[in-house]
């Protein structure tokens, strides 16, 4: 009677075991069909076939460079300015602190940074309007005698005149080319760095100058730069084969970390000597304390500007299979960069946005994706928002499931609308202090 009853037990227990294995396969099988039908070509997957407008579904298009202007407003997510990474909410402007705005703060106290008079660009003197007028007055008589097109001519009918040869390509006098050439962006920034103008016994040559500037490339964390003045008077980065009568170094005063400090100047001030003994140079180096309280105000500024917008997909349902997930996101254009991390690139190779698995190098499922964006990193033009959020969209329709913030409550279209007012408040006061989100500036503080 017994031994009957122990085998019962016995066989009731692998029943019981056999029946849990097998709901967890069912499950594992379900979660990664789940991902294949979403991701499935067969189906009008806006993330798979971007080219292939869906009917129902919010289409996601990695975005190009050329859309920047032709966004008729921009998507949006969250701002809140001081967090590492702010859920979704609405962005208000941070109360300013007594601290200066760092442009004002950096003109008020320009005295203590000796510069040349100009980077790249001539001062503006009394007799420069009548200089732009002068050379107006060129540019009119040099257009008057300039050939008729070979656009006019083929207008007129002359294509049909065999015996009269092709006009000669008009060139604009040198005086005027001088103004139309693009300007160039100098690595040394008179805005976000301290400018140390060395003036030079003699000229030096660009080969023997960029080994000895080598050994000075960075102080603590922050990147020094150098730019010379060529014999013919123009500033440039220094280069091979050209030949320089003055230096300008630029050290950067402060990023996402810290604002210089008093240590990390005094290093390189000391090292800046060493340099321009070697260079037979003199340095004019700023007051110390004057350089502290600039790199304090720019640093408040990025704190103040530092956000960063998060927006989340959350499984309505059975958990997402990781293998097939990842799979599906390359393919459909995501750059994986680490585990669990991926990027979305613009038609420039330019970030736009990251995505998260919000899972562990040992977890097969997922719940919950998070995309990710550095605001004050991606221009406005690039509109990183409006694809991040039709990118979202796309994932929940596909996926099943639902948009929600960092607080897993839901984000309606409504709410979003309300937060893009918010973000072109954001890009508009960084465009203000004269560091627009996603510029060369943009980049060197927020990093």
């Amino acid at each position: 009677m017994m031994m009957d009853l122990q085998t019962s037990l016995i066989i009731l227990g692998g029943i019981f075991v056999a029946g849990v294995i097998t709901y967890n396969k069912w499950q594992e099988h379900k979660a990664r069909k789940t991902v294949e039908r979403a991701f499935s070509s067969s189906h009008d997957d806006v993330l798979m076939s971007p080219d292939e407008p869906a009917a129902a579904e919010p289409a996601f298009v990695p975005p190009a460079a050329e859309r920047s202007a032709a966004a008729p407003r921009m998507a949006e997510p969250v701002l809140d300015p001081g967090v590492e990474r702010a859920e979704p909410s609405l962005y208000d402007p941070p109360e300013r602190k007594p601290v200066p705005a760092p442009v004002k703060a950096y003109q008020d106290q320009a005295e203590f940074e000796p510069r040349e008079p100009y980077l790249g660009e001539p001062a503006v003197s009394a007799a420069a309007p009548a200089a732009v007028a002068a050379d107006d007055a060129v540019l009119v008589e040099a257009l008057a005698q300039a050939p008729q097109s070979t656009v006019a001519q083929v207008i007129a009918g002359a294509e049909e005149q065999a015996d009269i040869a092709p006009a000669p390509a008009f060139m604009p006098p040198p005086e005027m080319q001088a103004r139309l050439a693009p300007k160039r962006e100098l690595p040394v920034d008179e805005l976000i760095d301290c400018n140390i103008p060395i003036a030079l016994d003699n000229p030096l040559r660009g080969e023997k100058l960029l080994p000895m500037l080598q050994g000075l490339r960075h102080v603590g964390n922050k990147p020094v730069h150098f730019i010379g003045r060529t014999t013919e008077g123009h500033w440039e980065a220094i280069a091979h084969g050209s030949i320089y009568n003055a230096l300008l170094a630029g050290a950067q005063l402060a990023n996402r970390s810290n604002a210089i400090n008093e240590i990390e100047y005094s290093e390189l001030v000391m090292r800046l000597r060493d340099l321009t003994d070697a260079l037979s140079g003199e340095p004019e180096l700023p007051d110390m304390p004057d350089v502290i309280r600039t790199a304090q105000a720019l640093h408040q500024f990025i704190i103040d500007h530092d956000a960063q917008l998060s927006v989340n997909v959350r499984s309505q349902g059975a958990p997402w299979s990781l293998a097939t997930l990842l799979a599906a996101l390359t393919r459909q254009g995501f750059d994986r960069r680490t585990e669990g991390y991926l990027v979305m690139q613009d038609g420039e190779g330019e970030v736009l946005f990251a995505l998260s698995t919000n899972a562990t190098p040992t977890d097969e499922t997922t719940d919950r994706l998070t995309l990710l964006l550095d605001v004050p990193r991606v221009a406005p033009s690039r509109d990183g928002y409006g694809a991040l959020v039709a990118c979202a969209k796309s994932l929940s329709a596909r996926l099943g499931g639902i948009i929600v913030d960092d607080s897993d409550q839901p984000l309606t279209d409504e709410a979003l609308s309300d937060i893009a007012e918010q973000v072109a408040a954001f890009y508009s006061a960084m465009e203000s202090a004269e560091i627009p989100a996603g510029s060369t500036r943009a980049l060197r503080l927020f990093s």
